[in-house]
């Protein structure tokens, strides 16, 4: 993957971690996110599926945080915040291990129904908690929806925030996760 690609990626990802604008992802970021995901589903924290994505959050944060955070000032930013993704989840050991599971995690709570299928309006839900421009957000399921049925399925859905974190094919529709680049 080119470094350009990685990096506008990582800085596209960075700010919707970066929920306060402060310059810095804490933990309370990925837990913010977590909760706005939990309660935009309608689950409560204390559910399967809220606690699923929590846990997984929680994971991913610990495992960023282990690479990026090497002042150890609880806060990381955006030029750690590339490193540490670069080293724990891009070229390091990862993200079978720890952002996958998180990655599936979210793509279940998404799934309402439990039909295996993401709807427009679920991936809708997904893209606010994470602050995505209403403008981007139908640009992103377009792209992804790989099939054109107007659904993602789970699957499309976890194969589209692989191929946004770690894949290198500069033509792939899931780079267009959170809209375009």
């Amino acid at each position: 993957m080119s470094t350009a690609l990685l990096k506008r990626k990582l800085d596209k990802s960075f700010a919707r971690l970066d929920t306060a604008g402060t310059g810095y992802a804490e933990r309370a970021d990925f837990q913010d996110v977590g909760a706005r995901l939990i309660r935009g589903f309608g689950q409560s924290p204390t559910s399967p599926k809220g606690k699923a994505v929590a846990v997984r959050l929680e994971a991913v944060w610990a495992e960023l945080a282990a690479y990026a955070d090497t002042d150890r000032d609880g806060r990381i930013s955006s030029a750690e915040y590339e490193h540490g993704m670069t080293k724990a989840f891009i070229e390091g050991p990862g993200f079978d291990p720890v952002f996958h599971p998180c990655a599936e995690a979210v793509a279940e709570l998404c799934d309402t129904d439990g039909d295996g299928q993401v709807r427009r309006e679920e991936f809708a839900v997904l893209q606010r908690a994470f602050n995505t421009p209403v403008s981007d957000i139908s640009a992103a399921f377009n792209r992804i929806d790989t099939d054109g049925d107007g659904t993602l399925s789970t699957q499309e859905l976890v194969a589209a925030i692989r191929a946004y974190y770690i894949g290198t094919d500069p033509e792939a529709p899931g780079n267009w996760l959170f809209g375009p680049l």
